[in-house]
Formats: C-alpha cells, sequence, structure tokens
C-alpha cells in the first residue's frame, strides 16, 4: 500500500472528488468548460496534494503540499456557493458538500498540526 493510501484524509479526498464529479455531470452544458472544469480541478487537486506530499521524504515538503491542499479546498467551497447562488446545487447537495468540504479541511489542519510537532 502507498504511503498516501494509509491516510483516511485521502480516502475521504477521494470520496469528495467523486461526490463533485456526480453532481456536475448536471450542470448546464455551457459551464463544461466553466464551473464545472474548475470544481474537478480544485477538488482533484486536493486529493493529488495529499498524496503528493505524502511521498515525499520531508515532513517540511510534506506540510507544503497539504497547505495547497487546504487552497483547493477553499476554492472548491468558493465554486460551489457560486453553483448553489446560480441554482445549479440543490440546497441539500449543498449543505452536504461544504460539511464535507469542512471536514477535510479540519483532517488537513490536524494533520498539519501532527507534523509540526514532528518537526520540532
Amino acid at each position: 500500500m502507498r504511503p498516501h493510501q494509509k491516510l483516511d484524509l485521502w480516502r475521504r479526498a477521494i470520496d469528495f472528488v467523486v461526490a463533485v464529479y456526480r453532481l456536475t455531470e448536471h450542470f448546464p452544458k455551457e459551464e463544461k468548460f466553466g464551473l464545472t472544469s474548475q470544481m474537478r480541478r480544485a477538488s482533484v487537486s486536493v486529493a493529488a496534494n495529499i498524496a503528493e506530499g505524502a511521498a515525499r521524504t520531508s515532513v517540511k515538503e510534506f506540510m507544503q503540499f497539504l497547505s495547497h491542499s487546504q487552497g483547493s479546498a477553499s476554492e472548491v467551497d468558493t465554486e460551489l456557493l457560486i453553483a448553489f447562488r446560480l441554482g445549479y446545487v440543490a440546497n441539500k447537495d449543498y449543505r452536504n458538500l461544504c460539511q464535507d468540504v469542512d471536514d477535510i479541511g479540519r483532517m488537513i489542519t490536524r494533520l498539519s498540526q501532527s507534523l509540526k510537532r514532528k518537526e520540532i
């Protein structure tokens, strides 16, 4: 098993990517290169940065990739709000995905704090 595959955070992020892909399948066709593409890219970036960081040899590098992952989570959170306000996302789906982003963000923060303690 690869290092990132052992992380609950990474598995949660992968589930989130799948949820975003399924949600955006129903967006208007004119959003294919707009919000659909942006939301998918940002959600994939959350999981990909976790995986890339876990593969690094230094704690400092891992923490840097977790920071990038946190930024991508904030990006997709913003894009979710825009999609919701445009009427592309139902209230229930919006609340569920926002909760997922919040949970992932907290998990990233906890892992970063844990790594920082090990680095000291």
